[in-house]
């Protein structure tokens, strides 16, 4: 989940690579009008930071510390909910086109529904309202799955804002209805920031990652630049950083 006061959202993005080392070469380009060698300096490191940051091998290693594998089934047959996390959404136009889940929620939703099928487990949802948005994320999730996937909801959370508020709320709704021990359905690099979430809150948490989770091997293309590398080291920096974040907030 993404905070709902934008400044502070805008400010943790800024320190996120790319944009932190591209702001650290603009700046080092305008130092370097003063002080030539550092600035050269600086505009080195940084943009070699940046060429690293692109490489999808440095983004195989930043995934390592997350990666949290599968339940076995003989914990999955100990739960009693699911409980699905949601991420962001596409804001609509206000007419015509409404508010609708982003492509992280629909493929965590996907996976959750996969799961139910398999277990028949009632199903939790859980997001608040994001920047700008009419409607709670966790709404349009249930209706999603009412909708699209013919999946009933039993539990709404509206209210969250953050990954720990995902588990402090989502909680509070299981625990009412008699469940300690649910799977936690989000993407994999997400799953050890929410598990350590939901276990805080009180709940044993059983991990189920939206997608794989086994590491491929590395290939010569993976010390090749890709956009595809920098658009997922933005999200495992921040679940690093986030992680570490919680551990001294929480």
């Amino acid at each position: 989940m993404v905070p709902q006061n934008p400044m502070p959202s805008l400010a943790y993005s800024f320190l996120m690579p790319p944009t932190i080392f591209i702001a650290i070469s603009l700046a080092a380009a305008i130092f370097a009008l003063r002080c030539r060698r550092l600035g050269i300096l600086l505009m080195l490191g940084s943009s070699l930071a940046l060429y690293l940051s692109a490489l999808p091998v440095v983004t195989t290693v930043m995934l390592l510390p997350l990666t949290v594998p599968k339940a076995d089934p003989a914990m999955l047959r100990r739960a009693q909910a699911i409980v699905v996390l949601g991420a962001g959404l596409l804001l609509g136009n206000g007419t015509d086109t409404p508010d609708a889940p982003d492509s992280l929620t629909l493929e965590r939703l996907a996976w959750a529904v996969r799961l139910y099928r398999l277990t028949n487990l009632p199903i939790a949802v859980t997001g608040g309202h994001l920047m700008g948005s009419k409607t709670a994320l966790g709404i349009l999730m249930a209706r999603e799955l009412d909708q699209d996937f013919q999946v009933p909801v039993r539990w709404i959370d509206a209210a969250a804002r953050t990954t720990f508020e995902n588990a402090e709320f989502t909680a509070a709704l299981l625990k009412a209805s008699g469940c300690d021990t649910a799977v936690i359905v989000t993407n994999g690099w997400h799953l050890r920031r929410a598990i350590w979430s939901f276990e805080r809150a009180g709940i044993n948490a059983v991990p189920y990652p939206a997608g794989p989770v086994s590491a491929r091997a590395v290939t010569w293309a993976d010390f090749l630049p890709s956009v595809g590398a920098l658009h997922d080291k933005f999200y495992y920096a921040h679940e690093l950083l986030g992680l570490a974040y919680y551990r001294l907030r929480y």
